[in-house]
C-alpha cells in the first residue's frame, strides 16, 4: 500500500527557489497540483519562475537569515494561501579552499545562510506547520556524512542542519509535525558548476572515491525529493547510492579526512596559489553576497 499523500491543494514553501534544486522543485510540485510559495534573493528570477508555473504560486524576496523579514513572509504566505502544509529549507551557499587562507566574512556567511537561515525559516513557519500538522524538510548534503578537506564551512553547516533537524523531530512530533532530511551529493546546479570553475577544487573532487566523484543530473534527484515530500519521509536520498553508505558513515571521516584527504592535500599544496578567491560560488552565492554587502 502506498503511503504517498496527494500534493493537490497542498501549500508548499520553498526557499532558494530562484534556480537550481529550488527552481526544479517548485516546477515539479506545481505540476503535481501544489500551491507554491517561492522565497529567495533574486526577485526577477523568482518572478519569472513563479509566472511560468502551471499552478497557483507567489514569490517573496527575502533573506532567510533575517528573522523579522522571514516572520513577515510567513504571515503573508499564510494570508495569501490560507495555510502552509510543507516547508522545504533548501537555500544554501558554498565556498571552497583551505581554512587557513579563508576569508572570515565569507566563511561565516556560509554558516549564516545554510545553518542559521534554515533555523530562522523553521522558526518563522513552525506555527503554521503546527496548525496544519505539516512537514518540514531540511535539505542537507552528503557532506553532512563525509566532511571533506577545503570545504570546512559547507561541511560544518550541513552537519549542523542535519543535527538541527534530528533534534527538532522529537520536539514537534507530538504536535503532529513531521521532519525530514534530504541528502544530495554533487548535483548539476550552478553551485557545483561554480565550484568546478576552480581547477584545484575540480581536480580534488574528480579524485574522490567512486561514486562520490561524479556529478549527477538534477531532474532525477529532485524527483526523489518530491517523492519524499509526498511520503513525508524522515530521510530522503536524492542519489540512491547514498542510502547504502549510511551504515558506513562512522568510518568516513577517518577515510576521507585521514588517508584520502591528507594524501590529496599534500599533492595539491604546491597549487594552492592557483586557487581563486571568489568568495561564494555560483549565481546564488553572488546573490547572497550582494544581499549581505548591499552591492
Amino acid at each position: 500500500m502506498s503511503n504517498r499523500r496527494s500534493l493537490v491543494g497542498q501549500v508548499v514553501v520553498v526557499t532558494g527557489a530562484a534556480r537550481g534544486i529550488g527552481e526544479s522543485l517548485t516546477r515539479k510540485l506545481s505540476a503535481r497540483g501544489a500551491k507554491v510559495a517561492l522565497v529567495g534573493l533574486e526577485p526577477t528570477a523568482l518572478k519569472d519562475v513563479s509566472e511560468s508555473l502551471t499552478g497557483e504560486s507567489a514569490y517573496w524576496h527575502a533573506d532567510i537569515t533575517d528573522a523579522a523579514a522571514m516572520a513577515e513572509v510567513a504571515g503573508q504566505v499564510a494570508d495569501r494561501f490560507g495555510k502552509v502544509d510543507v516547508v522545504v529549507a533548501n537555500a544554501g551557499v558554498a565556498t571552497g579552499g583551505p581554512f587557513i587562507d579563508s576569508d572570515d566574512a565569507t566563511w561565516r556567511r556560509v554558516i549564516e545562510v545554510n545553518l542559521i537561515g534554515s533555523a530562522v525559516t523553521c522558526r518563522a513557519f513552525l506555527p503554521a506547520l503546527k496548525d496544519s500538522r505539516g512537514y518540514f524538510l531540511q535539505v542537507a548534503s552528503f557532506a553532512a556524512m563525509t566532511p571533506a578537506p577545503m570545504m570546512s564551512a559547507y561541511c560544518a553547516s550541513k552537519s549542523g542542519v542535519e543535527a538541527f533537524a534530528h533534534s527538532l523531530r522529537p520536539e514537534v512530533g507530538p504536535l503532529g509535525v513531521r521532519v525530514g532530511v534530504a541528502y544530495l551529493t554533487w548535483t548539476d546546479t550552478d553551485m557545483v558548476r561554480g565550484a568546478d570553475e576552480d581547477a584545484v577544487m575540480r581536480d580534488m573532487r574528480k579524485r574522490l572515491p567512486w561514486p562520490a566523484n561524479r556529478t549527477y543530473p538534477l531532474d532525477p534527484a529532485v524527483e526523489r525529493i518530491v517523492s519524499g515530500i509526498e511520503r513525508r519521509s524522515v530521510h530522503v536520498y536524492a542519489q540512491p547510492w547514498v542510502r547504502g553508505v549510511v551504515p558506513l558513515r562512522g568510518y568516513l571521516p577517518s577515510v576521507i579526512g585521514g588517508y584520502f584527504g591528507q594524501r590529496e592535500i599534500r599533492r595539491l599544496m604546491p597549487r594552492f596559489s592557483e586557487l581563486s578567491r571568489r568568495g561564494l560560488v555560483g549565481a546564488g552565492g553572488e546573490a547572497a553576497e550582494r544581499e549581505k554587502t548591499g552591492h
